[in-house]
Order: structure tokens, then sequence, then C-alpha cells
């Protein structure tokens, strides 16, 4: 949860200094304009046509991002009380009492220790070919959807790009009309024109943050696992042994 805030701290002040730079382009008579209204006439000269692609890739981002900072925040537990509660429940419970811990647990590591548990009368070794199996079923649905984020990631600089070729190329069209390199022509043109450039750059930045947040809780969560998987042998070896 803490990591959770700090990121949305830090999405904040991105978005806020984000903000900021485009308010203070705005020179309105009136000089009450709001950033959403200047945000909302950037994005019409941008071109409807190439500024909805990139607004559409950055909602569905983050649509995605949210639904996988939830999931994988949900999922994350204290491994190592997690671990004494199993080793104490199989103690004075036996491998019953230590399923019902693992029952009543959330996350991936709880699941996979009763998957474990639940074959111990197989033997350890099946034991740990059960717990190797359901841990990489568990590290794939934490690492689901990543590669859509990952492509929208790529797409939103791409879309700005090609609305900003494509209007390059009507800022020569205007030219050519014009019969004239006149530099209102081509300023004109140009800034529009790079305005989907810009609004694509700062989607895919939006969408990377959130991004290496989660793998970085996705890493976090496989090393829990892993650890706590080789400790959870250790454990039912030494219950065997008793």
């Amino acid at each position: 949860m803490k990591n959770l805030i700090s990121l949305l701290v830090v999405f904040g002040v991105f978005f806020l200094m984000t903000s900021v730079c485009f308010a203070q382009e705005v020179t309105t008579s009136g000089g009450d304009q709001v950033v959403h209204q200047m945000l909302k006439q950037r994005f019409i000269e941008g071109g409807v046509a190439w500024m909805t692609p990139i607004l559409l890739v950055l909602i569905v981002g983050l649509a995605l991002c949210i639904e996988r900072i939830l999931y994988v925040n949900l999922s994350a537990i204290n491994a190592e009380k997690f671990l004494l509660k199993v080793e104490e429940a199989l103690n004075q419970s036996g491998i019953e009492g230590a399923k019902d811990i693992c029952r009543n647990t959330k996350g991936p590591v709880a699941s996979i220790f009763f998957q474990g548990l639940d074959r111990y009368s197989e033997g350890l070794d099946v034991v740990e070919k059960s717990i190797v199996s359901y841990g990489s079923i568990h590290a794939a649905r934490l690492e689901k959807n990543l590669s859509w984020i990952t492509l929208f990631i790529a797409m939103a600089p791409n879309l700005g790009f090609l609305g900003t070729v494509i209007g390059i190329v009507y800022a020569f069209d205007d030219i050519s009309k014009a019969g004239d390199i006149s530099p209102t022509i081509v300023a004109d043109g140009m800034r529009v024109a790079l305005i989907t450039t810009i609004f694509g750059l700062i989607t895919a930045m939006i969408l990377q943050v959130f991004f290496n947040y989660i793998v970085t809780r996705i890493e976090r969560i496989v090393n829990d696992m892993e650890d706590a998987s080789i400790s959870i042998m250790d454990i039912l070896i030494k219950y065997k042994n008793n």
C-alpha cells in the first residue's frame, strides 16, 4: 500500500508539472481559461482523427494498469509471517491445520502451499513438483495483460509521430496552395502537427511509470514465492522426520 501511495504521488506531481507547462501557454483575453479547457482546445487543434486514438490508448492503458495494480497488491502478503503460521499450524494440527491456514489466506503464495500440502501423502517429490507447477501458473497470472500495456506504450508515441508527419504534409499542401513560403503558414501547420507528438509522448510516459511499478511488484511477489517454496519444503522435511 505504501508503494502504491508513493506511485500515485509521483504520478500526481508529474501530471501537475505537465499541466502547469501547458497552462503557461494559455493566453486568453479573459485570463480565466482552466487547464481542462486548454487541453480540449489542444485536442481539437491536433486533429480529432489523430488525437482520439491517442486518448483511447491512454484510457485503455490506464484501465489495464489499474486492474493489474489492484490484482498485484491484493496478491501480496507477508510471506515470513505466513510461513510461521503454517509451521505452527503444522506442528499443532498436522497437514489439515496447515491447509486451513492456506485456505483462509489470499494470494498465490498461500495457493501454491495449499496445492503442495494437499499432495503431501503422495511424497515430497510430488509436493515439490506441484509447488513448482502451480508457482509457474500463478506467475503467469500476475503477468496477465502486461503485453497489452507494453503495446500501448509503444503505440502512443508512434500514433503521435504519425499525426505529426501527416500534419506536416498538410502544411506543405497549404504552402503549395498559397504559392509562397509564409512563416505564418509554416508555423501554424507545424505547431498543430507537433501537438499529436506531445500528447503521444505524455501518454507513453504515464503508462511507462505504471508499468514499471507493476513489474517491480510482480518481481517482488515472485521472489517471495520462490523463497517461500524453499522454506515450505524444509518445513515439510522437518515435519516428516519428526
